[in-house]
């Protein structure tokens, strides 16, 4: 565990390279960032309000067969 003097000369050193400004955009867009993680979180948590399409069988299976019979038609 680094001690307290190797915490402040990291910071220090930071402060030096990348100056104040620089810091605090980061420092802001890192609280969007978190901001905008916790909201999709929270967005999947909510159940989805679109009902269940009930499928039916026959309905398929003419669809699947118009489909194949303009695809042979478009090769021939």
């Amino acid at each position: 565990m680094p001690g307290w003097t190797q915490i402040l000369i990291v910071i220090v050193l930071a402060f030096l390279l990348f100056g104040r400004g620089k810091i605090s955009d980061v420092m802001g867009d890192f609280a969007k960032g978190i901001k905008s993680f916790k909201k999709g979180m929270a967005d999947e948590e909510t159940p989805s309000t679109d009902d269940a399409k009930i499928i039916d069988h026959d309905t398929v299976s003419e669809k699947v067969a118009e489909t194949s019979e303009s695809v042979k038609k478009a090769t021939k």
